[in-house]
């Protein structure tokens, strides 16, 4: 079972939910690039389990260790090596359900690939718990692109039914940046926020769970990068973000709505102000035949409703071969997209910087 990812920056993430730790290996980090480990901390707890009544019980400091790759603070050239160790894993809740897949799973799939042997305790190697190792290395991605002017951030775009405001397409302030990585509840509406939180609620106290959809904003992204087919930004992107569990659609810009518009009301318009063109507008999404436009890019990550709900599901027994019902114990996020969004934006990150070294866009930090 192998997970890795990447062309100049190579990502590896191995390990499992309930196992002792989940780890990852990334190499091809340009040298002498200075981590703030304040500031990675700070990421992580925004993923991190444990700290709100509407995430799961499950509590994790997801306190970052570095076996390899920097020294004094800084990449030294090796391969980055980090662990964040499980300290709150309760295997023993899955044990009877071993012969039973749960529905909306990996479990069923999983065990026809690779046998009864397969770890799928809290979902094993399928697990949204390996997202915190995503998230630690893209963190240290996020940090070396900042430095370069790129941006990337995130918010709850909707929950079940209840959608917060877009973030505007021609580039959203700095501040509202800065403000959705700090508070508690990541919209741009505080009145959708409320709703949000109250739509959670109620549907957890039902012992049911909610879908959500994260939207993404990458600004002071150079032009011209990427290419066309295989080399489109777009498909970069999508395989990375598409990677993390309980992803089930990616969009840009317009996205699916633009299928239901003319070429007229779809396309951005050109125009020259003080001696250089521009676009006015943006459903493009900052994107163009798979090349970046120059203009914020833009992209939404559709999430699934957390599988593993209190109310009984049908399913069967593989050993008996029967028929069965079961109610998944265990500690389960309500709305999995609430705590998505700064793995979002470390995914973004890393397929960002990838594509940067391959295409020989990195500068030396000044």
């Amino acid at each position: 079972m192998s997970s890795s990812w990447g062309n100049k920056l190579k990502l590896e993430l191995f390990g499992e939910s309930h196992g002792a730790a989940v780890d990852a290996r990334l190499s091809g980090l340009p040298a002498g690039e200075r981590v703030d480990l304040d500031e990675l901390r700070a990421l992580m707890r925004r993923r991190a389990p444990g700290f709100s009544p509407l995430t799961s019980a499950r509590r994790e400091a997801d306190e970052v260790c570095f076996l390899g790759g920097l020294t004094e603070g800084q990449t030294d050239g090796s391969e980055l090596l980090l662990e964040i160790r499980n300290t709150d894993a309760r295997p023993a809740d899955y044990a009877a359900l071993r012969d039973v897949p749960r529905p909306g799973h990996a479990d069923y799939a999983a065990r026809l690939k690779y046998g009864a042997a397969v770890d799928l305790r809290g979902g094993g190697a399928f697990s949204g718990r390996m997202t915190a190792p995503l998230c630690a290395a893209g963190g240290v991605c996020l940090q070396l692109l900042r430095r370069r002017g790129v941006e990337i951030a995130a918010h709850l775009l909707s929950v079940g039914e209840v959608e917060d405001e877009p973030f505007d397409p021609l580039g959203p302030e700095p501040e509202l940046l800065k403000r959705l990585k700090t508070e508690e509840w990541p919209t741009i509406s505080a009145e959708s926020g409320a709703k949000m939180r109250e739509a959670i609620e109620k549907t957890a106290a039902e012992g049911d769970s909610l879908g959500g959809v994260v939207e993404g904003v990458v600004t002071g992204l150079p032009a011209g990068l990427g290419g066309p087919l295989f080399e489109g930004l777009e498909g970069k992107l999508a395989s990375l973000l598409f990677a993390i569990p309980a992803v089930k659609g990616v969009d840009f810009g317009a996205g699916f709505s633009a299928a239901r518009l003319r070429g007229s009301e779809n396309n951005d318009p050109y125009a020259v102000r003080d001696g250089k063109v521009v676009i006015n507008s943006n459903r493009a999404g900052g994107i163009l035949g798979g090349i970046s436009t120059g203009m914020p890019l833009l992209f939404r990550v559709a999430f699934k409703p957390t599988p593993s709900i209190a109310m009984a599901q049908k399913s069967v027994d593989l050993a008996a071969m029967t028929e069965t019902e079961l109610r998944v114990p265990g500690r389960h996020d309500p709305c999995v997209a609430l705590r998505a969004l700064p793995v979002v934006e470390a995914a973004a990150a890393l397929a960002l910087l990838d594509r940067m070294l391959e295409e020989g866009r990195w500068t030396t930090e000044n």
